[in-house]
């Protein structure tokens, strides 16, 4: 009996081992894979925090730090340059020059410019600084969402907004002069106008010189120029600056400016007596370009910027700084800029403003005589 209990007892710890073993030989393999990955795992874990946050602020924020100097001919597009700081940490510093006199710099310097973007203003100075070799080509991928016409064929600009151009009046001025609000362009020609307008010089002016440019290749060579010439007859002087028309017309110095029309033009009627005016018969207009120097040091953050400008969340911010028409077409035109008739918008060729400057500026110095030194 006692060797019938051994034996059984022996035979329930072989079977109970042969169990283990096989319980325990697939555990076995598990847990070791299990104890690697877990291994791997602890050392991704105690890596990750530095890596990902080195690699996340690569790659969303690739230029932080760095300054781009910007050419500023747009006015109120300050206020939008903080939004894509915040976004990008990219700074940026900025010198208010109208494009005339930019180009001027940009030629005295022979194109060796500090600044690394160039933003807003008259198109014809972009065109000639393309021509003389001063810009950097760059197509933005944000441009295929821009109507063609209001960007350069060879990447030299793209068009942030459309730029139209009409009259502010002061109304208490012509009020007490017996005076109605011009019209047309050829109303401006009338003599009662006389000593009541006031506008910027076109060889200063990137607006002033497409409303001139505009209006002739709406009217014609001969047409154009007579209208022009009954204009300069009601002019003392011309401004030196297209900022300046507005300002004056709104303290009473005069009763017409003739100006782009902006969101800051119509800000101006509740601030001051004065109605802005489309012209009936047609709109001149002009793309407010942005482009990269080729003298820049920062091409690469430069595109950055340029990129965020042309986008939709950048044409949203540009308009609320200041409300003007945008260039892309999935961007709304502001209720801020009145209703303009996109209809009488002037079917030009911004191409020519750039060959055609010098030839039109001419003309337009022979025209005026020492009126745009005053």
């Amino acid at each position: 009996m006692k060797k019938r209990m051994i034996a059984a007892a022996m035979a329930v710890t072989v079977l109970a081992a042969s169990l283990t073993g096989c319980q325990s030989s697939k555990p076995a393999e598990t847990t070791a894979a299990a104890t690697t990955a877990a291994a791997t795992t602890a050392a991704e874990t105690t890596k990750a925090p530095e890596t990902t946050a080195a690699e996340t602020t690569a790659a969303v924020k690739p230029y932080e730090g760095t300054t781009l100097n910007v050419m500023l001919a747009y006015g109120g597009a300050d206020a939008a340059f903080d939004g894509f700081t915040e976004k990008t940490g990219i700074k940026v510093e900025y010198v208010e020059i109208s494009t005339g006199k930019a180009l001027a710099q940009l030629q005295a310097e022979n194109g060796n410019t500090t600044a690394d973007v160039w933003f807003g203003g008259g198109v014809d100075s972009y065109i000639s600084a393309a021509k003389l070799g001063y810009l950097e080509q760059y197509v933005s991928p944000e441009a295929d969402a821009i109507n063609p016409a209001y960007r350069d064929s060879e990447g030299y600009w793209t068009g942030l907004a459309l730029v139209p151009a009409g009259f502010l009046v002061n109304n208490d001025v012509l009020k007490e002069k017996n005076l109605e609000a011009p019209k047309t362009w050829e109303d401006l020609t009338d003599p009662k106008y006389k000593g009541e307008i006031i506008m910027a010089s076109p060889a200063i002016s990137g607006t002033q010189y497409a409303i001139l440019n505009g209006t002739i290749q709406a009217l014609g060579e001969e047409k154009g120029w007579e209208v022009w010439k009954g204009i300069n007859d009601n002019v003392d002087f011309y401004a030196q600056g297209g900022g300046e028309p507005g300002p004056k017309c709104a303290a009473g110095e005069f009763g017409i400016a003739v100006l782009a029309m902006t969101g800051g033009t119509f800000a101006m009627e509740k601030e001051y007596p004065v109605t802005a005016i489309y012209p009936e018969d047609m709109i001149p207009w002009t793309p407010a370009p942005i482009g990269i120097f080729k003298s820049s040091q920062n091409k690469d953050a430069a595109k950055v910027f340029v990129d965020y400008f042309l986008s939709k969340e950048g044409q949203e911010a540009l308009r609320e700084a200041d409300a003007r028409v945008m260039a892309r077409g999935d961007v709304a035109v502001p209720e801020a800029i009145g209703n303009v008739d996109t209809d009488k918008l002037i079917n030009q060729d911004v191409t020519l403003f750039g060959s055609q400057r010098e030839d039109l500026l001419a003309k337009w110095a022979e025209l005026v005589g020492d009126k745009d030194s005053k």
